[in-house]
């Protein structure tokens, strides 16, 4: 992508009156759960889905509201602990399970991630986060406490060297219960899913830091930079230099 191309898109978005347009996309899914949070934890944008989660009768009502105004404590506690995560290293959350509050006001699951969102100057000033409603794995009794619990573990350290065994103990699961359900929930295996997380970190750091890419390899826990480098074509189609120079100068030669 070219640098006139760049400065289209950017002329584009600063024409645009409201960045409500993008709430509204989100208030005809009602499975997905939309919200943007300042770094204080107070909303300022929510979509219809989540008001009607909060018990809320309109938007307005959840302007400057923090998690604990709307929801259980212990829920309000987990989110407020992710948000914290996210604002202290700057680096977002991907597919975590969390527990939510369906329109019917029953409890169930729902699959989370969180991306920062920084000023003109790269300065965190709060955070956009997604929720995919997980219905149908809820009521079949797939994702529990336990299972989230192995989960948060996987995704805290995914850099070591993990075993499935051990995460399905966390789970207080079989090792055929874990994989079982990783497969239904997730589509992939607890390994894939490993290598998706590693992934995707190392390509957050090849994004928006100037590492060099062995080390990349060394704190996303892969053995080596052609280890890395393997992995990541066969996930993105590029290699990890090529991807860098993509989402940087919209080129990958």
């Amino acid at each position: 992508m070219s640098t006139e191309l760049f400065a289209w898109r950017d002329t584009f978005m600063k024409r645009l009156a409201s960045p409500l347009y993008v709430e509204a996309l989100f208030d005809r899914l009602p499975d997905i759960v939309f919200s943007i949070k300042d770094r204080s934890g107070r909303y300022v944008l929510m979509s219809e889905a989540c008001v009607e989660r909060c018990g809320l009768s309109n938007k307005r009502e959840a302007l400057g509201r923090s998690a604990f105004d709307l929801f259980p404590e212990p829920m309000a506690e987990r989110y407020t602990r992710q948000d914290e995560r996210l604002f202290r290293t700057g680096k977002p959350i991907v597919d975590n399970l969390d527990l939510t509050l369906y329109p019917d006001r029953s409890s169930g699951w729902c699959l989370s991630t969180k991306e920062p969102l920084r000023d003109h100057h790269g300065h965190i000033i709060g955070l956009a986060c997604i929720s995919k409603d997980l219905v149908e794995p809820s009521r079949a009794g797939l994702i529990d406490v336990g299972f989230a619990r192995a989960i948060d573990y996987l995704l805290d350290h995914f850099a070591e060297a993990l075993r499935v065994e051990d995460l399905a103990r966390i789970g207080e699961l079989s090792l055929a219960q874990f994989e079982r359900r990783m497969k239904k929930i997730f589509h992939l295996s607890a390994a894939q899913y490993m290598i998706k997380a590693r992934v995707s970190a190392a390509a957050q750091m090849l994004a928006k830091s100037e590492q060099p890419i062995a080390e990349i390899a060394h704190v996303t826990g892969f053995c080596d930079q052609s280890g890395l480098s393997r992995k990541f074509r066969q996930v993105t189609g590029l290699t990890p230099r090529q991807y860098r120079l993509f989402v940087r100068e919209g080129r990958w030669m």
